[in-house]
């Protein structure tokens, strides 16, 4: 019957017309898909997009030395290139992705086939997979988020970029791309930073095991996380594993033996931002400059930070802290007691005593270290450059640079006795000194070295308060000094790192030069984008800023700082140095600022609200230990035992130093060098103690002609009065 009936329909004549109508029906139908798909993709990215295509990428923060310290960034992206890496690291991707990768053009019509008859078979998109990985990278061009019903097309849009992709770039280009921009949790995108974060290393590191969890992580990033779902994680691996053993890429012997290697289960400890206070501070400087091209472009930031001064920086706060909080007296919750708590996120105020640390070049402005608090998860208000507190005693070489720039030579007897002072309220100011005691008539370096408040208070009225702040302004303060008389004794609230300005502008004997911590800033390809230069100004003469920075290094030597410096943290007298302690009313803030001729450091601790430290501190008993335990790391390395605190600063083993010795500030030409009686001032001789006689310095003009002689000596011997 068959037979019969297809003889039938071979003898049936069909009309010439009709066939004219079918074949400009199916041309028609034809002309009509190819249209529609020409024009389905009149939104997708072009060919010469797809040519230019780069990923978001972070901008690297660097050291001094190239090491990586941090990256900023929208997305944490570094890209890796795909032949330094070990084979075993594109075989994982591809042994669970897409193990036709090599073979298909793009699309893999297999693997369509099967998510297809998924499709019928569940009558559900969910899950339907399919996907090469030249489709899943082009699946990350399309940045907009769709409904269901716009699903299907995009896919057939994302059929046409991948086979865009395939003609554009070569396979191996291919899945280096798809490595670097996939994502793999916690904000983490790429091999490198998601190596980083999840095994403390670099890429090019990673073992078959760690390869295969991140190939893992891909599919499913929040659910296979070893971090969010150990179990999880750690069979999707395994899974990984077994299909490289399969593919060949791995023995069966080999997968079974990097299964038994552990996942993380934390994130890596050693990729904690280093010097965080000091990265956020580059972060706003590069922020007004480069717009958000810092959180896309994967800009190269190189900087100035020192990491083994930071380290030893570091090193030296937490002993400092430690001493603070177990000083006897010391009231408040301590870190260790804080951090316990439960809830220490999102905080208003910080119970516990903080504190700040910056290092510098003083030659250059180069910062060497930087230290803003004391937990920057806690806080992240950087209190070395943001924080206004009274400056206290470390005032006082403003007020004697000013009284020496004036004449006054370090050799002029002040009387130290107790001041009274109206004020605009009515209200009678009594300034004391630390020691509460008045030692009379004495000259002005040993007022100095001793930071005897009167003294300072009297040679500030003296050659005028309103010269000071003048002074402090050429040299680098730029808060308000109110022309006070308690201003020069430290009462007007300063910014730390310009405090450190200004020492240093002392250091390298009158040239001041602002602090800064960026090099130079690449663009990702290399080509140089910013160059910052110091900013050098003249900001005293050499000679007074000798004359000052004379008197600064007794306090080193035998003054202020002296038990905490060469005692409490064992610096050797060789290193030529000179600073100023300082505190404030009711202890309340101590600081230690000082240099060496190639390094300045600025140490403060104090409470965030402002409030007593601990009764009776002081900067030369809580501050110069730290900045001399610093001092010394740098000067002649790690010393000795050291994680048990019992050295102070607990640094290990020994290192190298990390600057050498500078040899001793120069007395530059046009100062005379005179010996001369410590109590009178006078020129030494032989009718007083030579025990007291040292070598002074003067300006031409300000020395002393008179020889001392025993009734002088009696009549400006200091003694104590309460």
């Amino acid at each position: 019957m068959l037979r019969a009936t297809l003889g039938k329909l071979r003898r049936v004549r069909i009309p010439r017309w009709v066939w004219f109508a079918l074949v400009f029906l199916v041309a028609g139908g034809t002309g009509l898909a190819v249209g529609a798909w020409r024009n389905l993709c009149a939104d997708c990215p072009s060919i010469a997009q797809i040519y230019t295509y780069e990923p978001q990428q972070t901008s690297k923060i660097y050291a001094r030395d190239s090491t990586l310290v941090s990256e900023i960034g929208l997305e944490r992206r570094t890209p890796v290139a795909l032949a330094s890496l070990p084979p075993h690291v594109p075989q994982a991707f591809i042994a669970i992705e897409d193990r036709r990768f090599y073979s298909h053009g793009g699309l893999d019509w297999k693997g369509i086939t099967r998510a297809g008859l998924g499709v019928l078979k569940t009558r559900s998109l969910s899950g339907a997979g399919g996907s090469t990985i030249t489709q899943q990278l082009a699946r990350n061009m399309f940045t907009d988020r769709i409904g269901f019903e716009k699903r299907v097309l995009r896919k057939l849009k994302e059929w046409q970029v991948a086979l865009a992709l395939e003609e554009a770039y070569s396979k191996d280009q291919i899945i280096e791309a798809y490595m670097n921009q996939i994502g793999y949790a916690h904000g983490w995108y790429g091999l490198q930073t998601a190596s980083r974060n999840y095994f403390g290393k670099n890429a090019i590191d990673m073992n078959p095991a760690e390869a295969a969890l991140l190939a893992a992580i891909a599919n499913r990033p929040e659910r296979y996380s070893p971090l969010n779902d150990p179990d999880a994680a750690t069979g999707r691996r395994n899974l990984v594993l077994d299909l490289m053993a399969q593919e060949e890429y791995l023995t069966g012997e080999e997968a079974e033996r990097w299964k038994a290697e552990p996942v993380p289960l934390v994130r890596a400890r050693n990729v904690t931002v280093q010097a965080p206070y000091f990265v956020e501070w580059v972060r706003k400087i590069l922020d007004d400059r480069f717009g958000s091209k810092l959180y896309t472009a994967g800009l190269k930031v190189y900087t100035t930070l020192d990491l083994e001064m930071q380290a030893a920086a570091q090193a030296a706060m937490e002993a400092g802290w430690t001493r603070i909080e177990e000083r006897p007296g010391f009231q408040h919750p301590t870190y260790q007691e804080f951090s316990e708590e439960k809830d220490t996120f999102n905080i208003t105020e910080i119970p516990y005593v903080q504190g700040m640390f910056v290092a510098i070049d003083p030659a250059t402005g180069h910062v060497r270290a930087m230290i803003g608090g004391r937990d920057y998860v806690h806080s992240k208000f950087n209190r070395a450059t943001d924080a206004l507190r009274p400056a206290g005693s470390s005032f006082k070489p403003f007020v004697y640079a000013t009284a020496l720039e004036s004449g006054i030579p370090a050799t002029e007897i002040i009387v130290d006795a107790p001041i009274v002072l109206e004020q605009p309220d009515g209200t009678l100011w009594k300034p004391s000194n630390y020691e509460e005691e008045f030692l009379g008539p004495i000259i002005i370096r040993r007022a100095f070295r001793k930071s005897i408040n009167t003294v300072a208070i009297r040679l500030g009225m003296t050659v005028g308060l309103e010269s000071v702040a003048q002074v402090a302004r050429q040299l680098g303060l730029r808060t308000e000094v109110e022309p006070y008389e308690s201003s020069a004794i430290g009462a007007a609230e300063v910014i730390p790192l310009q405090m450190l300005e200004a020492y240093s502008a002392l250091a390298t004997l009158g040239t001041r030069v602002r602090p800064f911590p960026i090099l130079r800033v690449e663009s990702a390809d290399g080509e140089f984008l910013w160059e910052p230069q110091p900013e050098r100004t003249r900001a005293l003469d050499s000679l007074t800023a000798r004359l000052t920075v004379s008197l600064m290094e007794d306090v080193v030597s035998q003054g202020t700082g002296y038990n905490g410096i060469r005692i409490t943290a064992g610096l050797p007298g060789e290193v030529p140095a000179a600073g100023k302690t300082g505190t404030t009313d009711e202890f309340r803030d101590v600081w230690f600022l000082g240099f060496t001729p190639n390094l300045a450091a600025a140490v403060w601790f104090g409470m965030d609200l402002p409030e007593s430290i601990v009764p009776r501190a002081s900067g030369g008993g809580l501050a110069s230990p730290v900045w001399g335990e610093f001092m010394k790391r740098v000067y002649y390395g790690h010393l000795g035992a050291a994680d048990d605190g019992t050295n102070g600063a607990g640094y290990g083993e020994q290192s190298a130093p990390l600057l050498p010795i500078p040899e001793p500030w120069p007395i530059p030409d046009g100062l005379i060098t005179l010996r001369v009686d410590g109590i009178t001032g006078l020129l030494a001789s032989r009718w007083c103690p030579a025990g007291d006689a040292y070598d002074e310095l003067f300006l031409p003009g300000t020395e002393p002609t008179e020889y001392c002689d025993a009734a002088r000596r009696r009549s400006t011997t200091p003694h104590r009065t309460p």
